[in-house]
C-alpha cells in the first residue's frame, strides 16, 4: 500500500538539502533524528544543519533527484542523485572547480510521520577524490 514517505522524502531533499532552509528541518526530521554513514552516527537537527551547510558551501549550485526504490510500512529505500559544480573545499577536498555528480542510497525510517531514521551509502568521497585528480 502507498505511502506518504515518497512525497516527504523528496520535498525534505529540495527544502533541506537544495534550498538549504534551516526552518524546514524540524518538518521532516524527528528530534532525536540518527543517520548513520560511513561508519559513523550522528545525530539531532543541529548535525542535519552541519552537514547541510558544509555540503551547500563547497556545492553552492546543488541540485538533488530522488528516486523511490521500495516502500515498507516504516521504512522506504531510495536514491539521491546529486549534482553541482564544486567551488568550496569539503571534508579535507580542495574546491575543484568541477562538476560532481554522486548518488547516495538511502533507507529512512519514519516514526510519528517524520524521519526518525537513516542509513547512507554514499560515493561522494570517491566522486571528490576523482575530480581532485583530474
Amino acid at each position: 500500500m502507498p505511502t506518504m514517505f515518497p512525497s516527504l522524502i523528496r520535498e525534505a531533499n529540495q527544502a533541506v538539502m537544495a534550498q538549504g532552509r534551516h526552518e524546514a528541518i524540524a518538518d521532516f526530521f524527528a528530534a532525536g533524528y540518527v543517520v548513520h554513514v560511513a561508519g559513523q552516527k550522528v545525530s539531532g537537527h543541529g548535525a542535519v544543519a552541519g552537514i547541510i551547510d558544509a555540503l551547500r558551501h563547497a556545492v553552492p549550485d546543488l541540485t538533488v533527484d530522488v528516486e523511490i526504490l521500495v516502500e515498507g510500512d516504516d521504512r522506504i529505500a531510495w536514491l539521491r542523485t546529486c549534482r553541482g559544480t564544486q567551488s568550496g573545499a569539503f571534508k579535507g577536498f580542495p574546491a575543484s572547480g568541477k562538476t560532481l555528480e554522486w548518488r547516495d542510497m538511502v533507507v529512512s525510517r519514519f516514526q510519528g510521520g517524520l524521519i526518525a531514521e537513516e542509513w547512507v551509502v554514499t560515493d561522494l568521497a570517491e566522486r571528490l577524490l576523482l575530480a581532485r585528480k583530474g
